[in-house]
């Protein structure tokens, strides 16, 4: 079997699963070309060449992952946010293009407040996605990051050192030890318990605990900002995403706690998703 018999193969294969013709035709070339390896990039100019027995193997166990719902940022063990390639694993969220929108705003946060040299924490860091871009855009940032999975400690570590980048890591609940800081950016967990039974079947590969937040989606959130309140110098800034259903009744508790120049923001698709705010 020719590579292009392989790429032809692997989208029917997709498009009779479901998929539509676009994201079947997007896929299929991401799958072959993660099986090919190093020379994936060569492949769009050999399409006639055999494919390797190891490659074609590869591809079809890829291939049955991705079938049986798993995301395929998980097959590839590979995601690109904020134009980073972060290292993937089970068991630690997959970054979202609705987060790169919570990057941009902490960025011109950032530069509202006029720091030289900001504390920023971000809590809740995942695979740190939000720490490495924010670190990326902004190197003379000091990034800190806190998530109570060690699984996710150790592949935000990971991710750092594989980009070259400085940022301090702690196993730690919320704003852990960290005070005195310039910004605190988070997309905590903040789906209802209940959304759970109409979840997207690929939600059920990432974890629990990195997606869901008791009955109303702020059990993690609503803790976050009074912890916030505290952990922020007065005048330093505060940037969530969040529930489209729930961050107006975080913002009128926020603001309860003291936190003035409350901004609620919408995602590309036009839902309120961002809560900005500035310690008073």
């Amino acid at each position: 079997m020719t590579r292009r018999e392989a790429l032809v193969r692997t989208r029917t294969r997709l498009i009779e699963a479901g998929f539509s013709l676009a994201q079947a035709e997007a896929e299929s070339r991401q799958l072959l070309a993660w099986a090919l390896g190093a020379e994936g990039p060569e492949l769009w100019l050999s399409g006639n060449r055999p494919l390797p027995v190891a490659a074609c193997e590869r591809l079809a166990a890829a291939l049955a992952r991705r079938l049986s719902g798993e995301p395929l940022q998980l097959v590839l063990g590979s995601a690109v946010f904020f134009g980073l390639e972060l290292a993937l694993e089970p068991g630690v969220l997959i970054p979202r293009p609705e987060t790169e929108g919570l990057v941009e705003r902490a960025l011109t946060l950032l530069d509202n407040l006029d720091v030289p040299s900001p504390r920023v924490l971000d809590v809740g860091t995942g695979s740190g996605a939000i720490a490495l871009a924010l670190k990326h855009a902004r190197p003379e940032a000091r990034l800190l990051a806190t998530d109570t999975s060690p699984a996710a400690v150790r592949l935000a570590r990971k991710n750092a050192r594989r980009l070259g980048m400085k940022i301090e890591v702690r196993q730690a609940s919320l704003t852990g030890p960290y005070r005195e800081l310039d910004l605190v950016v988070s997309n905590p967990p903040y789906l209802p318990a209940g959304y759970r039974a109409r979840a997207p079947r690929e939600l059920a590969w990432e974890p629990d605990d990195a997606l869901y937040a008791g009955p109303d989606g702020l059990a993690v959130a609503r803790p976050l900002v009074h912890r916030a309140a505290h952990a922020l110098r007065p005048g330093a800034a505060l940037a969530l995403e969040l529930d489209p259903g729930n961050v107006v009744l975080l913002a009128e508790e926020a603001e309860r706690l003291g936190f003035r120049e409350l901004r609620i923001e919408a995602d590309l698709s036009g839902r309120s998703r961002y809560l900005l705010a500035r310690r008073g």
